[in-house]
C-alpha cells in the first residue's frame, strides 16, 4: 500500500498544466475518441477566409492557432490567469486581438463584431453572444455536460453534488432560443473515458478539480486501492463522459 501511495502522491505533486496540455498522461488514458461529431470539421464548415472570428475561453490558444485563420481577423479571450499570460506571450505577437475576460456576460468587444464565435469546453452567455454576432453570424460550442465523469467521482468521492447540473442539451438549447438564436444543429452523447493506471487518474482528478472537489490521495486512499484492484482485474478503469454540441445562428 505504501508503494502505491508514494507513486500516486508523486502524480498528485505533478498535477499542473500549461495551457490545456494533457500530454503527461498521453497513452495512459483515452477520451473523446468516438464522438459522433468532429468539432474541427464543423468549425471549418462555417469559417470563411474573410470572417471575423472570436474564440471565447481559448485556453492556451492551441486549437485556435491550428485553424490557421488570418491573424488580423482573429480574436480570443481567456480568463484563467496562467493561460492569460501564455496567450499574451503567444497570440499578441502574431497580431491576434487577445483580451483577458473572466465574465462571459461582459465580453470586451463592441456589438456585432464577429461572423463566427467558437467555444470548446468554456463558459458562455447566450444573450452576450447574440450581442457580439453580426446578423447571419454563427456560434459553435462543444460542451462538457453536467453528468461528466460522475461514475468516476462516485468511486472516489461518493455523494459529491454535481457542480453544473444545468449543463445539458435540453436546458441550454432553450437558453439560446430564448436569446433569439435559431438552432442549426444540436446533439448530445455519453461516451467512455478509460484510464490504464491509477496514477493517471490521480493526475486527472487534480487537474479537473471542479469535478473532484477536495480530492487527494490521502483522503481517498481506500477508494484508490479499490480502484487499483479493479484495474488489475479488468485491465482498465472506465467512466463516462457527457458532451453536447450546439450550433446557433443569429438569423
Amino acid at each position: 500500500m505504501e508503494n502505491w501511495k508514494s507513486i500516486w502522491k508523486r502524480e498528485e505533486d505533478l498535477a499542473h498544466i500549461h495551457g490545456w496540455d494533457f500530454s503527461h498522461i498521453e497513452g495512459r488514458y483515452e477520451e473523446e475518441k468516438d464522438l459522433p461529431w468532429n468539432y474541427r470539421e464543423i468549425v471549418n464548415q462555417y469559417l470563411t477566409g474573410d470572417a471575423e472570428l472570436l474564440d471565447y475561453d481559448t485556453g492556451g490558444g492551441e486549437f485556435l492557432l491550428s485553424l490557421g485563420h488570418p491573424w488580423q481577423k482573429t480574436s480570443a479571450t481567456e480568463g484563467y490567469p496562467p493561460n492569460v499570460e501564455l496567450c499574451r506571450e503567444t497570440l499578441l505577437p502574431l497580431g491576434i486581438h487577445f483580451k483577458e475576460c473572466q465574465d462571459p456576460a461582459k465580453i470586451p468587444y463592441p456589438d456585432e463584431s464577429f461572423d463566427l464565435i467558437i467555444n470548446r469546453h468554456g463558459d458562455f452567455d447566450a444573450p452576450e453572444l447574440y450581442r457580439l454576432l453580426k446578423s447571419g453570424g454563427v456560434f459553435i460550442t462543444e460542451q462538457v455536460g453536467g453528468d461528466n465523469d460522475r461514475d468516476l467521482v462516485e468511486q472516489v468521492l461518493p455523494g459529491t453534488p454535481k457542480p453544473f447540473p444545468h449543463l445539458n442539451l435540453k436546458e441550454q438549447r432553450k437558453a439560446f432560443e430564448d436569446a433569439g438564436f435559431q438552432i442549426l444543429r444540436a446533439e448530445e452523447t455519453y461516451r467512455p473515458i478509460v484510464f490504464y493506471d491509477v496514477g493517471a487518474f490521480v493526475w486527472f482528478a487534480h487537474v479537473i478539480e471542479w469535478e473532484f472537489p477536495g480530492f487527494s490521495v490521502e483522503k481517498c486512499m481506500g477508494n484508490l486501492l479499490e480502484m487499483q484492484n479493479n484495474l488489475e482485474r479488468d485491465g482498465k478503469i472506465e467512466g463516462t463522459i457527457h458532451r453536447y454540441l450546439i450550433v446557433a445562428g443569429k438569423l
